[in-house]
């Protein structure tokens, strides 16, 4: 008799929803259906109305995409917790496909991924960079390479959370560096974050990358700040 070994290893050690701590039956999901089904998908009004807001005037990034809105003390919130603090790196490979699911239907023509680095300092501290697993989950579904090599915070920033969209934009500004300008060389570029608030990190990077030679850019985020 075969036995599935995730199955077997659930009775032992339950897998618990981040969202809700509820026992997943899905053993292919690290998040129940119940606290997907809860989460606010953002809609294309919303989708477009932070590309103008965030991006329009930059003439830098092409398109955005974003699944989610992000609420404060909700379901979502809490993923992105577990993401982020406590290395539940499948939840990062997930939310990556659940991302890609609609990008796959997009003409943009992408040629390589890149997620928004960390600085060193921080990356040492945490032991990982969360966006770079949601960069997996991308690459597998799309089927397109991704890389965290090629872009380099250079500086440690100021938290970005209790700043307001003018001193985002200086908090970041010449926070990043392309490390090798040959590999980006006119390809077109998605840069992809974890929640896209006012997009400054994201532009910056968009035009760091831009400089260096890139083609088109694009952005995407697991979701956007309510």
């Amino acid at each position: 008799m075969k036995f599935n070994a995730n199955y077997i290893f659930d009775f032992f050690l339950p897998r618990i929803c981040p969202g809700c701590d509820a026992k997943i039956s899905d053993p292919n999901k690290p998040v129940c259906t119940d606290c997907l089904n809860s989460i606010q998908v953002a809609d294309k009004d919303r989708i477009n109305f932070e590309f103008k807001k965030n991006f329009g005037s930059s003439k830098v990034v092409k398109d955005f995409y974003s699944k989610y809105i992000f609420e404060t003390d909700k379901t979502l919130q809490n993923i992105i917790h577990a993401l982020k603090y406590n290395r539940q790196f499948k939840l990062g490979f997930f939310l990556g496909q659940v991302l890609g699911e609609e990008i796959l239907s997009k003409n943009w023509g992408i040629d390589l991924i890149v997620p928004v680095p960390i600085h060193h300092l921080r990356k040492a501290e945490r032991g990982y960079n969360q966006t770079d697993y949601i960069a997996k989950g991308l690459s597998s579904l799309l089927n397109i390479p991704y890389s965290a090599k090629l872009l380099k915070r250079t500086r440690h920033t100021e938290s970005q959370t209790k700043l307001n969209m003018n001193e985002r934009a200086q908090n970041v500004s010449n926070a990043f560096k392309v490390k090798n300008s040959k590999k980006i060389k006119d390809k077109n570029i998605l840069i992809v974050d974890d929640i896209c608030t006012t997009g400054a990190t994201i532009l910056e990077c968009g035009i760091v990358l831009y400089k260096a030679g890139a083609g088109s850019i694009y952005a995407s985020s697991i979701a956007i700040a309510a």
